[in-house]
């Protein structure tokens, strides 16, 4: 499950907007900005799986541990400047 923070946090590594998420995964935008929220509104699970996905396919791996969450970005072959 993606929490807010990680959805923010996924954004910023992608230089993404929340409109530019939101498209991506197919969702409204109020949705987004829902999910978003540090007010722990209520997010259909099926939004969350949109967002998520859509994420995912973007190169961002989502991280949740006993000792908390985070987000890792991918790189691409050709990222890596020439790198192994």
């Amino acid at each position: 499950m993606i929490i807010a923070r990680q959805s923010r946090a996924a954004r910023a590594l992608l230089g993404w907007t929340q409109e530019t998420l939101a498209d991506r995964a197919r969702v409204s935008l109020t949705a987004l900005k829902r999910l978003e929220s540090e007010s722990r509104l209520d997010v259909y699970e099926t939004t969350r799986d949109q967002i998520r996905r859509a994420l995912e396919a973007a190169g961002i791996v989502l991280l949740s541990t006993e000792k908390g969450e985070g987000v890792l970005r991918l790189h691409e072959p050709n990222d890596r400047q020439g790198k192994l």
